[in-house]
């Protein structure tokens, strides 16, 4: 029997859009845009499954995500499945972390290709202990069939090496997602809307990149017409100097 520890006292410690399974269990499901969690937890069994949501947000999300699962040193392995989201790329980003941590610097996830892949609110510590606490990340993106979630979760399961050797570790999260958001758009919005204000976007950008190209073309192809009309007077200037020359 792999040995387990008592999580974080009111364990999980930050408040999110998640379901609550057996906190001994080693297996953390993050969702990404699916709402599949409650089906995922049933077909699995609560013994197996700690906890399980999805995480929208390739920011304060993935902060939420990693503040409660180091709270809870019997966490081992992450299966990471559902749709990714559009624009942030969740998935992309939450797997980028896993392997590569944030730049210590700037807090950036490094070589992650979501819009805005910082994660301000966590000390490099917590997003290292979460690294080194998790020994496996499965990696299940766009993937909503719950038979073949639930097979990766028993995997995990059956190589649980028991709980992190150091205690739970707790951090404090004072930004709300509301307000990660507000600094892309300007106010307070959903993380739909912000998926639309980044398509509105990249059609801005696309209508600069026309224009420029059509301006472009405009002065080449007035610079080659007035390049064929200066050659063509030129040629009848050679052509006819000499003959005039010639008759008188």
């Amino acid at each position: 029997m792999p040995e387990k520890k008592e999580p974080a006292e009111g364990w999980p410690i930050v408040e999110g859009d998640y379901v609550v399974g057996d906190p001994e269990a080693p297996v953390h499901v993050v969702t990404l845009g699916s709402h599949i969690e409650e089906d995922i937890l049933k077909a699995a069994g609560e013994d197996k499954v700690a906890i399980a949501g999805p995480c929208k947000t390739e920011n304060i999300g993935i902060e939420k995500v990693i503040a409660n699962v180091i709270a809870n040193p019997n966490i081992r392995f992450c299966v990471l499945c559902g749709a990714e989201v559009t624009g942030h790329l969740t998935g992309q980003s939450f797997k980028a972390m896993y392997e590569n941590g944030v730049d210590p610097d700037s807090g950036e996830i490094i070589g992650a290709e979501g819009a805005i892949p910082y994660l301000e609110n966590l000390p490099e510590e917590a997003i290292e202990r979460y690294r080194d606490q998790i020994v496996e990340l499965v990696d299940l993106i766009d993937v909503e069939d719950v038979d073949e979630i639930v097979k990766a979760i028993e995997e995990c399961v059956e190589k649980d090496p028991g709980a992190y050797e150091e205690g739970p570790m707790t951090v404090s999260l004072e930004e709300e997602e509301e307000e990660e958001l507000a600094e892309v758009t300007g106010m307070p919005v959903s993380a739909e809307t912000v998926t639309v204000e980044y398509r509105v976007n990249d059609v801005r950008l696309g209508v600069k990149s026309v224009g420029a190209m059509q301006r472009y073309m405009a002065g080449y192809l007035s610079g080659r017409t007035m390049g064929l009309l200066f050659g063509l007077v030129s040629g009848l200037v050679f052509l006819f100097v000499p003959l005039v020359l010639l008759g008188a």
